[in-house]
């Protein structure tokens, strides 16, 4: 029963992320929440090692979560789940779109689709950024509003954010680098 489930939730995830891995990441911490399968430092650790590895983000982050639910069976019964949707849906609108591609409706529907991606990258990317430069459960603790910001993570993504702008790299330039300052810095 629980491969049912597993398939099922990433299933429903496959089929309403739109706008790639990141806009998977609202789906987690949902599958999170209501299965416990997994935790908040689950997904930073799986965003980590799902941005460092090749592969599509969302794909990797499923095999993770299936890998870590039940084992490798979980991990093919994930991914399946995860990409099933979009499979059946691209064989849906590839056959629709030939007939229809010159159709306003359609052009509208396609542009109408950006903000829901950019709103779903944007709920990802700030929840990331909350969980990773933020503590605030030590700030609730504690009343001192200096420990509400992981200084050291803060640090890091500033320099990390500066040196691609200005140095333009590869990025797993800076993957390397935020390993290395991980390990080196205990982060």
């Amino acid at each position: 029963m629980i491969y049912l489930r597993l398939f099922w939730e990433f299933f429903k995830t496959g089929l309403f992320a739109i706008g790639g891995g990141l806009a998977t990441l609202p789906f987690l911490y949902e599958i999170s929440a209501v299965t416990g399968w997994f935790t908040t430092g689950d997904i930073l650790n799986m965003i980590a090692v799902s941005e460092s590895t090749p592969g599509p983000l969302g794909v990797n982050m499923a095999s993770y979560v299936g890998y870590m639910t039940l084992g490798v069976p979980g991990s093919f019964i994930a991914t399946i789940g995860l990409v099933f949707p979009s499979v059946i849906i691209i064989i849906m609108v590839s056959k629709i779109l030939n007939k229809f591609k010159e159709s306003e409706l359609v052009q509208r529907v396609f542009y109408g689709l950006r903000p829901a991606s950019t709103a779903l990258i944007a709920a990802a990317g700030l929840g990331v950024a909350k969980v990773t430069l933020l503590n605030l459960d030590l700030y609730q603790e504690t009343g001192n509003l200096i420990d509400a910001f992981q200084i050291p993570m803060i640090i890091l993504a500033v320099v990390i954010y500066a040196g691609l702008k200005i140095f333009k790299k590869h990025p797993i330039v800076y993957i390397a680098i935020a390993a290395v300052a991980g390990v080196v810095f205990q982060l």
